[in-house]
């Protein structure tokens, strides 16, 4: 009989002290590259798992390819919080910034004895995931955005912009799209042209135009990336399935 390897899961659960609130993740596998993997939009740390997202990744994690680090988010506290005005909002979202830095890359690094940590991200997870690796390069190897939108304060399609027409230089300094065409920074500019950069989203999604506009920029700045196009819309869990294989 066929020996079957049943996947490594972990359950975390702790009070952030940078959030002042509990968060919860899930681990998926045992070693490998790890990936900081964000979910979508007001989503929860489960629901890659439910999606067959996870599944979908089976055999590059049962072969200690892989490490996923399911993070929850805190969206409905800080983007989608209509009832905070959008100086709360942002201000929130540095703080969930802070616990990723702070609280969950050094338990990637606890857990996982490799020297390779990526992000990665469906729907407002590619933000997530995109956003941090432009700011925090040397952190990380990879990071990889699937329909994604890379300024929060664009409204494509039935988007809306999520900061009301707000905007100040915390606003500036965490929309990819409005920061990377200004970065003169040596420094960041050679940690961002050793990442490995992809970008996928469908072709009649509404943010095809960004993610393409985005490419393009950091193409400018001589940031190699990879942009593919998929058919149809592409921006939902049976697209990701397929998708996460090839570019995780």
């Amino acid at each position: 009989m066929r020996n079957l390897i049943t996947m490594r899961r972990e359950y975390h659960k702790w009070f952030s002290t940078r959030l002042g609130r509990e968060m919860e993740l899930l681990v998926f596998g045992h070693a490998g590259k790890a990936v900081l993997f964000f979910p979508t939009r007001m989503a929860r740390f489960y629901d890659y798992e439910n999606w067959g997202i996870v599944n979908a990744l089976k055999t590059k994690i049962d072969n200690g390819e892989l490490q996923l680090f399911c993070v929850d988010s805190i969206d409905q506290e800080s983007f989608y919080n209509q009832h905070a005005c959008p100086l709360v909002r942002i201000a929130r979202h540095l703080q969930y910034e802070n616990y990723l830095i702070d609280e969950v890359i050094p338990l990637i690094r606890l857990k996982n004895n490799g020297n390779y940590i990526e992000t990665a991200g469906c729907s407002m997870g590619a933000y997530h995931a995109i956003n941090l690796a432009m700011k925090y390069p040397w952190l990380f190897k990879k990071s990889v955005g699937i329909s994604g939108r890379y300024d929060l304060t664009n409204a494509p399609g039935d988007f809306k912009d999520l900061l009301d027409g707000y905007h100040n230089e915390t606003v500036y300094l965490n929309m990819p799209e409005q920061y990377i065409p200004n970065l003169n920074d040596n420094y960041l500019l050679n940690a961002l042209r050793s990442l490995e950069v992809i970008l996928a989203v469908g072709e009649t999604d509404p943010f095809l135009p960004g993610n393409r506009r985005f490419s393009n920029m950091l193409w400018n700045k001589g940031i190699s990336n990879q942009f593919h196009i998929w058919n149809s819309n592409a921006h939902r869990p049976h697209y990701w399935r397929q998708m996460v294989p090839i570019y995780l």
